[in-house]
């Protein structure tokens, strides 16, 4: 899919963001992570034509320019409130998926006058439940590493290749910076601020979302005061993908 993008610099990082023009109420839409603007073009679709859309390609992602510095999901949030400052954006309707709706747990816990209403969708942000089975793998992980680094030595390249054969997919997905940041990110919960949310939020959720499960969903309604979860079934993690009809027609209702 091709999208035409602008460009614009936020806190010195250049970064790739596409606007639709429309009526005075906005919406901004933020990608997961390992994403970028194409991968949520059609949510970005299925807003009616009266709202003015923006969606931007998240630092290290897409066409934006990689951090300085790790970021994690706080300091996404920051470039998030950077990005809204640049476009003087005073009041919108946020839509998050997966690590964007994450981000967007912070905003509408911290900053409640920006926020029109809030759609999180597959989101991340609950620390999943470990069964034994993922200990004993990260423990093997750990003990692999250490027997590897004292065979071949602390060497960047033998390094690589090891996290190759053995990461996790994102992990093996991020290069360098990218790579400390998505070990910042997946360690950090965003749960505490769930219950200091007060805008209207919409909750949609794959019944087959095997990376933030549908339990992960109900903590969220559970928490958010003002929120409601609409389940699409036979959906994943992508579920705006799988059952866009479905998905649309919740939109335009929750939107009005």
């Amino acid at each position: 899919m091709k999208v035409n993008k602008e460009f614009v610099e936020i806190d010195g990082i250049k970064t790739a963001y596409i606007k639709r023009d429309g009526g005075e109420k906005i919406v901004v839409i933020l990608h997961g992570w390992g994403a970028y603007i194409e991968s949520i073009m059609p949510i970005f679709n299925a807003i009616p034509k009266d709202y003015t859309v923006y969606a931007y390609d998240a630092p290290g992602f897409g066409d934006s320019e990689e951090p300085k510095e790790v970021m994690g999901t706080y300091d996404y949030y920051e470039f998030l409130l950077k990005f809204l400052d640049k476009f003087e954006i005073k009041k919108a309707t946020f839509i998050g998926h997966s690590f964007g709706g994450k981000t967007l747990t912070i905003l509408g816990s911290r900053n409640k006058d920006l926020i029109d209403k809030l759609v999180i969708i597959d989101a991340s942000g609950v620390l999943p439940k470990r069964k034994l089975s993922y200990y004993t793998k990260v423990y093997s992980f750990k003990a692999a590493k250490k027997m590897y680094l004292l065979s071949h030595g602390n060497d960047e390249k033998a390094l690589e290749k090891f996290y190759k054969k053995h990461g996790s997919d994102d992990y093996q997905a991020a290069d360098g910076i990218m790579r400390k940041c998505f070990v910042k990110v997946v360690n950090e919960s965003t749960r505490e601020e769930f219950k200091n949310i007060d805008a209207e939020t919409l909750l949609i959720w794959g019944d087959k979302d095997d990376a933030t499960p549908l339990y992960m969903g109900k903590i969220f309604e559970e928490e958010i005061k003002n929120s409601g979860l609409v389940v699409l079934e036979d959906a994943g993690h992508y579920s705006y993908l799988d059952k866009f009809n479905q998905f649309s027609a919740v939109i335009n209702s929750f939107l009005g």
